[in-house]
């Protein structure tokens, strides 16, 4: 034990930002005046940040074996220089394991599982979620195209950079699969005119966003259904698809299924553009040093990141041509430190909010898991651990007339000046 306590005492002071330990015994290892004390109740976590599993020290302060006094900048500046590997690192699995891992991953994807779990997360609580998102609740990466924006006009330069991609017009028939709170749904309906349709699994957002159809007045041409993607059953093709924040939830054994579904549902000539979480390693399906475990323990249950290149293999399997493919990894650092600050700053009405839904115990609880999950998350989009792509595709129609010029076969100009403000 001496010998790890010296080894995190050297680690300690090399970090960038003061930071001290306190010991279950009572000693002090560390800065004097740190930014960041931790104070440890148990062994069992103490070891886990000497050897860089961060993770499991974050399930150990969720759970209460550890102390957190310092905020959450100041956290994961520390976090970040007490990793001992690269969690985003590639591990090379036997073939066995990858037969075991496919199989786990279709038994978490199941309908039904795949309900609880959106519901797990989802369904927390709108009222925390309200705390610290924008007004729409855009769960997802914004868009910052002018470094002077807030979150509330990126989230909004967001939305109309995903409806001028897939060029939408008034009158045709789109999709929103993971509707959320219905902020691009509305947007499609409201600025471009067309006929949506939104689906979700989580009880909360489908009666959310119900109640603003009605208040707006849109319930002849918007609609929001509590449906599973593989459920759903529409009377005509969709001239246009959007998935957003949704595909992290598939799990890569469903992959293929998904992206066939998606072009089934898809009309002849249609655009596609699938915005999620992308692995930042190409073999990995979660991250290294315990922080995979924790987001699958206290977030995302059946959550899997799969990178880019296999994304892409699983679209053009499904009979989809990528046309377009944007990386917003930064943009998503930026949105989950506005997140993260704008949680920091309202602590106490949070910690209302979840006792009065949970009880104190679970609330508090919850809240630890929180606030690590945003302020992790944004350093891990910071550091390339994680990416988020924007990939839009198009469904051939087989006519090599059709379209802006000869051989486009679809609704895509190949061009890229459409997608942006004139």
């Amino acid at each position: 034990m001496k010998q790890l306590l010296d080894t995190l005492e050297g680690r300690l002071a090399a970090l960038p930002v003061p930071m001290a330990v306190q010991l279950p015994a009572g000693q002090q290892l560390g800065a004097r005046d740190p930014a960041v004390l931790l104070r440890f109740r148990d062994r069992l976590a103490l070891v886990a940040l000497a050897t860089g599993e961060i993770g499991n020290v974050g399930a150990a302060i969720v759970e209460g074996r550890v102390a957190l006094e310092g905020g959450m900048r100041d956290l994961m500046a520390a976090a970040a220089g007490l990793l001992t590997r690269d969690p985003a690192r590639d591990q090379h699995h036997s073939w066995w394991q990858r037969v075991l891992a496919r199989a786990r991953s279709m038994a978490a994807h199941t309908l039904v599982h795949d309900a609880r779990q959106v519901q797990f997360h989802y369904d927390l609580s709108d009222d925390f979620y309200a705390l610290w998102l924008d007004p729409r609740r855009v769960y997802s990466c914004a868009y910052f195209p002018d470094a002077g924006m807030s979150l509330d006009q990126a989230q909004e330069a967001k939305l109309d950079h995903i409806c001028r991609k897939l060029r939408l017009s008034p009158g045709e028939r789109f999709l929103d699969i993971g509707a959320g709170w219905g902020g691009l749904l509305l947007w499609a309906a409201e600025h471009y005119g067309v006929d949506a349709t939104g689906i979700t699994l989580s009880r909360n957002q489908h009666a959310h966003v119900q109640r603003l159809i009605g208040e707006r007045g849109l319930q002849d041409r918007v609609r929001v259904l509590l449906c599973d993607y593989r459920e759903l059953r529409p009377d005509a093709p969709f001239d246009k698809i959007a998935s957003v924040g949704m595909f992290e939830h598939v799990g890569r054994a469903q992959m293929g299924r998904y992206f066939g579904t998606v072009a089934q549902l898809l009309r002849p000539g249609g655009l596609v553009l699938n915005h999620g979480i992308t692995a930042g390693a190409v073999d990995n399906a979660h991250l290294g040093a315990g922080m995979g475990e924790f987001i699958e323990q206290y977030i995302f249950p059946g959550g899997e990141l799969i990178h880019v290149s296999a994304v892409l293999h699983d679209m053009a399997r499904a009979g989809l041509e990528m046309v377009d493919t944007e990386n917003l990894r930064p943009h998503y650092a930026r949105t989950l430190w506005a997140w993260s600050d704008a949680l920091e700053a309202r602590l106490p009405a949070a910690r209302e909010v979840l006792a009065a839904q949970s009880g104190a115990d679970r609330g508090d609880k919850v809240l630890r898991a929180y606030r690590l999950y945003l302020a992790g998350s944004a350093l891990g989009f910071e550091r390339g651990w994680m990416a988020l792509h924007q990939m839009l595709a198009t469904k051939p129609d087989g006519d090599t007339a059709t379209g802006a010029m000869p051989g486009a076969q679809s609704a895509y100009p190949f061009t890229r000046g459409y997608m942006y403000p004139h």
